[in-house]
C-alpha cells in the first residue's frame, strides 16, 4: 500500500500586507487546496508551522482556520492533517480545540509534552499515519518550534540553541525508529532555520529572529528519514543538496523579492517505507506584485509609466488589484514626491504599498566608516544627523534642515 501526502507550511493567516487584509487571497488558497487534497486522493497534510501570523489571530483568521478543517475533512473524510506551531503561532492556543479536532482526524503539537518525571514524552511526538484502509504506513515526528528549554539538555550542562535541537531530532528518531513496524517510513516535521537555506532579499517577517546562531545543519536529519517537511523560511526549496528535506514556502507572497517566485505545495508518495512521485504543485496566484519601473528612474520617468497603467472599472473587485510598489531615483530628498504620485494613480486599478527612494553614489567621495560605540558617545546631535544624511543621500545637509533640527533642539532644551 502507498500513502499521498502534501507539504505546506507558512499560511501566516490574518497577515496584511502593507496595510491591505488579504482575506481574499487566503480564502482563495485555502479553497485551491481542498481540492487539491481532494483531486490528489490525498491521505495526510502536513502543516509545518505559521498557521497564524500572529499569536493572537483575529476571529475572522481563526474562523477561516476552522472553517477550512471541518471543510477539508468533509470532502476527505479519510485525511489526516498534522500541524505542529511556528514561531509565530501561540502554542498553547492552537492546541486548545485539540478534543474537538480529534474528531476530524486532526493532529496538532504546539508544546513540548513532559512526563510525570519531566522527561520529554516522546510518544506524544509520534504521530502515526494511515492509509485508506487504516493501516498505519508512517510514523511522523512532529516537532514544532523549539524555545531555549524545549529540546534534552546536555549532559555536559553546556549547551547551544544548535546544539540542543539536533539533539531533539537525533534523539526523537532512535525512539521512533526503535517503534517501527518493518516497511514503515519515517517523516519529520520541523519549522527552524537549516543551513544553506536560501533567505528571501527581504523577509521582513523571518529575518530578525534567524541569525547565524540559529541554523541547524541538515546532519540533525537522519539518512533513515524518508521525507523532512519544513516551514519557517518562505522561498520553496530543497536544503543541502538533498531531495527529500524541503521547505515548501509560503502559499502567499510575502513581500516584493518574492514576485517571481513559484508559491507552491510539495506532494509525494510514500510506498514500502520509501519516497516516490515528489513533486511541487504550484499555488495560483490570485493577487499580482508590480514594480514599476523595474529599476528605480527619475521622478518624471516614474510618474509617465504610472500614467499609463490602466484605469480602474466602475464596481470592480479591488481585493484583485495588483499590489504595487514604486521605485524612484532621487538627487534630493523630495517630500512631494509621493503626494504626486497619489494623484498619478487616483484612478488606477492598482493598490500602492510603498514607494523607494534610491539616491546615485557621490563619484569621488570616500567611503564613510561605520561610527562606532565609542563615536557615539562622543559625537553631537548636529554632527550625527550630518553624518547620517550623507551616508544616505549622498550629500551634504541642506542649511534649512539644519535649521530647523536647531530650533527643534533648543525646543527641547527650554
Amino acid at each position: 500500500m502507498s500513502l499521498k501526502i502534501i507539504h505546506t507550511a507558512d499560511w501566516h493567516l490574518g497577515q496584511t500586507f502593507f496595510g491591505y487584509d488579504r482575506d481574499e487571497e487566503h480564502e482563495a488558497f485555502l479553497s485551491w487546496l481542498i481540492d487539491t487534497l481532494t483531486e490528489q486522493q490525498t491521505d495526510a497534510l502536513l502543516i509545518a508551522g505559521d498557521v497564524f501570523d500572529v499569536a493572537n489571530p483575529s476571529a475572522t483568521a481563526q474562523r477561516r482556520f476552522f472553517r477550512f478543517l471541518r471543510e477539508a475533512n468533509r470532502r476527505n473524510p479519510h485525511l489526516q492533517i498534522v500541524i505542529i506551531a511556528g514561531n509565530h503561532d501561540s502554542a498553547a492556543r492552537l492546541e486548545a480545540p485539540i478534543p474537538l479536532l480529534e474528531e476530524l482526524n486532526t493532529s496538532i503539537v504546539g508544546v513540548i509534552p513532559r512526563t510525570d518525571l519531566c522527561k520529554i514524552d516522546f510518544d506524544s511526538l509520534l504521530i502515526p499515519l494511515y492509509n485508506k484502509e487504516r493501516e498505519r504506513e508512517a510514523l511522523c515526528l512532529a516537532v514544532p518550534y523549539l524555545r531555549q528549554g524545549d529540546y534534552p539538555a546536555s549532559k555536559e550542562g553546556k549547551d547551544t540553541y544548535v546544539e540542543g535541537v539536533t539533539r531533539m531530532y537525533r534523539q526523537l528518531y532512535d525512539y521512533a525508529d526503535s517503534r517501527r513496524q518493518p516497511g514503515e517510513a519515517l517523516l519529520a516535521m520541523g519549522h527552524l532555520h537549516a543551513t544553506g537555506a536560501e533567505l528571501s532579499e527581504d523577509d521582513r517577517s523571518e529575518r530578525t529572529i534567524m541569525g547565524g546562531l540559529e541554523s541547524v545543519s541538515i546532519d540533525a536529519f537522519k539518512e533513515g528519514l524518508a521525507y523532512t517537511a519544513l516551514g519557517h523560511i518562505h522561498k520553496a526549496q530543497r536544503v543541502g543538496g538533498r531531495e527529500n528535506i524541503r521547505y515548501a514556502g509560503s502559499p502567499l507572497p510575502m513581500s516584493f523579492s518574492e514576485q517571481h517566485y513559484r508559491h507552491q505545495v510539495v506532494a509525494f508518495t510514500v510506498e514500502n517505507g520509501c519516497l516516490s512521485d515528489l513533486k511541487a504543485m504550484p499555488v495560483p496566484l490570485r493577487t499580482a506584485l508590480h514594480r514599476i519601473p523595474a529599476e528605480p528612474a527619475s521622478p518624471a520617468e516614474v510618474l509617465l509609466l504610472l500614467a499609463n497603467l490602466p484605469l480602474a472599472e466602475e464596481e470592480a473587485d479591488r481585493s484583485l488589484w495588483p499590489y504595487l510598489e514604486v521605485q524612484v531615483l532621487l538627487t534630493e530628498p523630495d517630500p512631494g514626491f509621493r503626494h504626486r504620485v497619489e494623484e498619478a494613480l487616483a484612478d488606477k486599478a492598482v493598490r500602492l504599498t510603498s514607494i523607494i527612494p534610491s539616491y546615485p553614489k557621490k563619484e569621488g567621495g570616500e567611503e564613510a566608516r561605520p561610527l562606532s560605540y565609542t563615536d557615539l558617545q562622543k559625537i553631537a546631535p548636529l554632527d550625527m544627523l550630518r553624518h547620517t544624511f550623507t551616508n544616505r543621500f549622498g550629500g551634504d545637509l541642506p542649511e534649512e534642515l539644519e535649521k530647523m533640527f536647531n530650533d527643534v533642539m533648543r525646543e527641547v532644551h527650554l
